[in-house]
């Protein structure tokens, strides 16, 4: 293919594991949508809806590290397949029990712990079905299944229950992981064979799996920085969602029910707009110049989002106003969506190009432990600053956070600029 974005889906195993990648992220990211919204329904407790969200990140925290030392030791491609059945099981028992807050958070916990065992089996398995030259091309395509399948669940959980209620949006849930596992079964390793072991791992195996995998993290400079950008680039989108609705309501004076369309969209454009750009363009470049223009272009994002709406009252945008047909006046929403769309522009030059460094640096015999180690990380980081952040934004508001965030990103780029 010419298009050098596209290229990694002549390679056929990869198209079937994309696929597959893509129907089990749909329906992995709607299930925790569909979670809150109806944890809140029942209890109308925004306590209940804290106990729903730490019900499906606590595993990763207690299982992340664990899981990816078991699946560096099996298949895993029965890894993938097998965890996709038993969470469309549990989502088809959870549809019979649905009244049942008890039975919720259950269900919940058990799909976060299989999920725990997915995501080191899902990433690891690239180089085993991708030339080494369509890696770029391989984690550009990964990556817009990730955050597009984000934006798909945004957008669609709330209108699917009201559309098909609440047991069949479950019941197609549990389809699309099925149908995700049949595109997954069709995956074959080409480019690399996995080390197999019929060992049971005991504790002491476990302790030592993982004291080696951080000193291989610890030894080897592009893997330690690689995993810390892409669980950067993991913390800040959370981060971001946790102000969403403040920064809604007192930045762009809009209601929350808004915020998906208006900004969430055209960063997921942004997203597979930069990934193609990236694989296009600058696939030749060196990948730590690429990370730290990302890195910089975030700051510069995040830097002016608080102020979209000064922008849009100043003289020379209402004077542009007066020139510009009525369907074409600038206004904070359109500044809004362009400052959505370059920071996704900018989290793929940061996630493609650091994923694809964790894959070329590592084997088959630790990648699973890495990104385990990498899930572990993202849900232990991740609790601390949404509750820091949550707070702060309610003392010296949203604006101000925000735009704390944004120097602190240009600071960190610009040092890695000027020290080695």
């Amino acid at each position: 293919m010419k298009n050098h974005f596209l290229r990694a889906l002549s390679e056929k195993s990869f198209f079937n594991l994309w696929m597959g990648e893509v129907f089990t992220q749909v329906a992995a990211n709607l299930f925790y949508f569909f979670l809150i919204l109806i944890v809140y329904k029942q209890t109308q407790s925004n306590t209940a809806v804290s106990v729903a969200v730490v019900s499906f990140t606590i595993p990763a925290i207690l299982f992340g590290s664990i899981a990816g030392v078991f699946v560096d030791r099996w298949n895993k491609k029965y890894v993938l397949i097998i965890t996709n059945i038993l969470r469309a099981l549990l989502l088809i028992l959870l549809a019979f029990y649905l009244n049942n807050l008890y039975v919720i958070y259950f269900v919940s916990f058990i799909v976060s712990i299989l999920t725990q065992f997915f995501i080191p089996a899902e990433s690891p398995m690239i180089p085993l079905v991708v030339r080494t030259k369509n890696l770029l091309s391989a984690n550009a395509l990964f990556g817009m299944g990730v955050f597009g399948s984000i934006l798909i669940a945004y957008m669609l959980s709330g209108p699917l229950i009201l559309l098909i209620g609440q047991v069949n949006t479950l019941l197609l849930l549990a389809l699309l992981l099925f149908i995700g596992a049949i595109f997954i079964s069709f995956v074959k390793l080409t480019y690399g064979k996995q080390k197999r072991s019929n060992e049971f791992p005991t504790q002491s195996n476990i302790l030592r799996d993982m004291k080696h995998t951080l000193l291989l993290i610890s030894r080897t400079r592009e893997v330690s920085q690689s995993l810390f950008l892409m669980a950067l680039s993991q913390v800040l989108i959370l981060i971001l969602a946790t102000i969403a609705p403040g920064y809604a309501n007192q930045v762009l004076g809009i209601s929350v029910e808004e915020f998906p369309l208006l900004f969430v969209a055209p960063a997921a454009v942004g997203m597979l707009i930069g990934a193609i750009i990236l694989v296009n363009v600058f696939h030749s470049h060196p990948k730590e110049k690429v990370i730290t223009a990302g890195i910089l272009l975030s700051g510069l994002a995040m830097l002016c989002l608080p102020f979209g709406s000064k922008v849009a009252s100043r003289d020379f945008v209402q004077t542009l106003n007066i020139y510009l047909p009525h369907i074409f006046d600038i206004t904070i929403l359109h500044i809004m969506a362009v400052i959505g769309f370059i920071l996704g522009v900018a989290n793929s030059l940061v996630f493609v190009p650091a994923n694809t460094l964790i894959q070329e640096k590592t084997t088959d015999e630790f990648r699973g432990k890495i990104y385990g180690f990498l899930n572990a990380i993202i849900g232990a980081v991740a609790l601390l600053p949404i509750l820091i952040v949550g707070g702060l934004s309610d003392v010296i508001g949203v604006a101000w956070v925000i735009g704390g965030i944004g120097i602190g990103l240009l600071i960190y780029g610009f040092t890695r600029i000027f020290v080695k």
